[in-house]
């Protein structure tokens, strides 16, 4: 194999091949526990919120801006969707209207971006900041577990033929995204305005438009998350979705690296996201500190820059 040849596979699949090595050594050292079918399906549930929140925070990486108040919205939509089931709502609802309460939220964000020229990192820190005070004065700062419904939790703890329903509802996500992102306009428009935005801006295309409804997605994601997190465990906590926030970036980041060079896309977040859970899991089972996944995690992310730059032969 040439230099040529080698460099463009790690630049494509370098990220790849090291997840690939982390699932041999967890199934070297662990084989009798890591490497079997139940802990495979274990690991789909476990990336099946992240992956969520992960595909929102995909999207507005598409168009070059970041959403800094997706962990706070997760936390935002858990809370409110407990709060109404326990006050009787039908479970449509307590689904459904936290979603479209973070979705008006996310287009606020890109509306004071788009219409005031205010960096995303500042206006999105700055409604992370709100809606979490609203959430702790929403709850009293109390985690919301009484008198919820069985009905609410069927959702977050059903299983279909042995496989979990939240990972059905997580492929559902990316299969979707990916197609939108791919094969309808919306998704193109999107790339095209992350690519040269005074330029699609000149063909025609309504950035405003396209980065309003981007930031609204992500929300209504990161909300959907949190509902399915509160379904999943049977309670809601005022900074419960917070531990998504970094997550869901590095997942996003990390998929950068991954099938296409530097660009977001939602199947190299998936795989992100699969990487963040492979590696979580397996030093799970090793019984390896928290502290010590955090930095191992992290020696991750930048092994993954330095695998892609080196692929570009930027390594001088």
């Amino acid at each position: 194999m040439n230099k040529t040849s080698f460099s463009g596979l790690m630049r494509a699949y370098g990220t790849i091949f090291a997840g690939i090595l982390i699932v041999v050594i967890f199934s070297i050292l662990r084989p009798d526990v890591f490497f079997t079918i139940a802990n495979l399906i274990n690991i789909t549930r476990q990336i099946s919120l992240l992956v969520t929140i992960a595909i929102g925070a995909t999207l507005v990486m598409t168009v070059e801006e970041f959403d800094l108040s997706v962990g706070a919205m997760a936390s935002l939509g858990g809370v409110v969707a407990a709060t109404l089931a326990v006050n009787g709502m039908p479970i449509i609802l307590c689904f459904l209207l936290p979603v479209l309460l973070c979705f008006v939220i996310g287009i606020t964000n890109g509306w004071i971006v788009t219409k005031f020229k205010v960096l995303s990192f500042i206006t999105t820190l700055a409604m992370s900041t709100v809606l979490g005070g609203f959430t702790f004065w929403f709850t009293g700062g109390a985690t919301v577990f009484q008198d919820i419904p069985k009905s609410f939790t069927v959702v977050g703890t059903t299983n279909v033929l042995g496989i979990p329903l939240l990972s059905i509802i997580m492929l559902f996500l990316t299969v979707l995204f990916w197609f939108i992102m791919r094969h309808m306009s919306f998704g193109r428009k999107l790339y095209a305005i992350g690519g040269n935005e005074a330029a699609s801006r000149v063909s025609g295309i309504r950035v405003r438009k396209y980065k309003n409804l981007a930031f609204g997605l992500c929300a209504a994601l990161a909300a959907f998350s949190g509902v399915l997190m509160a379904s999943r465990l049977g309670s809601a906590h005022p900074t419960g979705g917070d531990g998504l926030f970094l997550q869901s970036y590095a997942a996003a980041f990390l998929g950068r690296t991954v099938f296409k060079e530097g660009v977001p896309n939602i199947w190299g977040t998936f795989a992100g996201a699969a990487i963040l859970g492979i590696l979580a899991n397996g030093l799970t089972i090793l019984q390896v500190p928290t502290f010590m996944q955090d930095v191992l995690t992290g020696i991750i992310i930048v092994l993954a820059v330095v695998v892609q730059k080196i692929g570009r032969g930027e390594e001088k």
